[in-house]
């Protein structure tokens, strides 16, 4: 990252994350593909139902996670291997921390969440099971996602792909054969995606394990070093906390969904998961421009900083332009793909499409959301974040909904704080001095 072409370095970093994020997404795709097509579609609202309470949860350890992968990138770009053998090892002590928390919030708070907002009683039997089961193996996912972002932040973003792939097939794999072989329906997917992120999990701590490089894992060496964790948190907190209440706000959001029914419920999860895959270059340029404004700024490369923003910048664009014209035009049919209920379809289509008239806006904020980050500033995408995806979103759903009680009114909240978000990140960005006062 810190040497060699631009462009380059972004584009083969960024790829094995893409791959990467596509079996990510791949996981709650193909239970909602299975539960859509062999269960029901009150079994399908449920997995739509339950991932705003789940990404509430792992949404502040991926926060977390980023100021770990930041801190780790910089000692690694300033060849601190001290430094960063103490954050990794920190690191990792944190998320075994975090696992025994997030279990015991996910099995106590599950069913008063949903029924607080609102889940129909034909589907919040489904999504109450789904939920107990996966937070009763969550610390699977925790391992993972921080295990993968060790090594990303030193450069490999090829292994974490490998273990998700295979973990990915582990999933499909049982999905059908718990559902369609054993008739476990909504359980047996929840049950195969615990077992398939314990595969990945496995994997990722056995590579740190027997790793002979600086970053090598070594268990008795897991524990709290005070200035590292300080430092970890002090960055990834603001990621963390952005991260969290967008959640929440989106459960928020959820309960105005809910209100439409099950129909209403399971269009929005299928929207959720196409654009899920529309999203996945985005999250890869930001995870990789986050690990390039790291390495170069620790390596006071800081010319070199603003070129990789505009390269990333203008590869996430081309991508996201060509995609959102496909699904625009392909939104029928993507939907389909999940479910034959012909309201489902209707409701999935006329969302997919208010989405997509608005995505060319989302590289500028992805992407700058990572370069900030990289150079240590969670706090600026955070205030931005939360101020357009939670403030001025609730304010927009709290004023428009009652006057129109209208599903795709509650959908258009979306590309409306997207765009005001782009707008204002780009402003700081050129505006602020925002790199370190040595490149002034």
């Amino acid at each position: 990252m810190i040497d060699g072409g631009i462009f380059r370095s972004i584009l083969f970093f960024s790829i094995p994350l893409l791959i990467g994020n596509f079996f990510q997404q791949l996981y709650n795709t193909v239970d909602s593909y299975v539960v859509g097509n062999f269960v029901n579609t009150n079994a399908l609202a449920a997995v739509g139902a339950s991932t705003p309470v789940i990404n509430m949860l792992v949404g502040f350890f991926m926060g977390l996670s980023t100021g770990a992968g930041v801190v780790i990138s910089q000692f690694y770009g300033a060849r601190r291997t001290g430094d960063m053998q103490r954050a990794v090892h920190s690191s990792l002590a944190l998320t075994g921390v975090l696992s025994i928390g997030f279990t015991l919030a996910g099995m106590l708070f599950t069913g008063p969440l949903l029924r607080g907002i609102g889940v129909p009683a034909e589907v919040l039997p489904h999504s109450s099971l789904y939920l107990m089961i996966y937070f009763g193996g969550i610390t699977f996912s925790l391992f993972y996602n921080m295990g993968a972002g060790i090594l990303r932040a030193v450069g490999d973003s090829t292994h974490p792909l490998i273990y998700l792939a295979v973990a990915s097939i582990v999933n499909i794999i049982l999905d059908f054969l718990f559902v369609c072989g054993f008739h476990m329906g909504i359980a047996g997917v929840a049950i195969a995606t615990i077992i398939a992120q314990a595969v990945s999990s496995a994997m990722v701590m056995a590579k740190l394990m027997r790793s002979q490089e600086e970053y090598r894992v070594e268990l008795r060496k897991i524990r709290f070093n005070r200035k590292m964790t300080l430092r970890i948190v002090s960055i990834g907190f603001p990621a963390a906390l952005q991260q969290s209440i967008t959640s929440f706000s989106n459960v928020i959001v959820q309960s105005y969904i809910n209100r439409f029914g099950a129909a209403a419920i399971a269009g929005y999860s299928t929207t959720l998961r196409i654009d899920g895959f529309l999203q996945l270059p985005l999250q890869s340029f930001n995870m990789a421009i986050t690990t390039f404004v790291g390495q170069n700024i620790g390596a006071r490369q800081y010319k070199r900083v603003k070129k990789g923003i505009r390269a990333a910048w203008l590869m996430s664009s081309a991508i996201i332009l060509v995609g959102a014209v496909c699904m625009f035009f392909g939104a029928g049919f993507m939907v389909r793909i999940f479910t034959k209920d012909a309201q489902v379809i209707a409701n999935g289509t006329a969302m997919l499409r208010i989405f997509s008239a608005a995505y060319i806006v989302l590289p500028v904020v992805q992407i700058l959301n990572g370069a900030l980050r990289g150079a240590g500033l969670s706090k600026v995408p955070m205030f931005f974040m939360l101020g357009c995806f939670v403030v001025l979103r609730q304010i927009y759903l709290a004023i428009a909904v009652p006057r129109t009680n209208d599903l795709l009114v509650v959908i258009a909240g979306w590309p409306l704080t997207w765009v005001v978000c782009a707008i204002g990140m780009f402003c700081y960005y050129k505006k602020a001095n925002w790199l370190p006062k040595e490149a002034e």
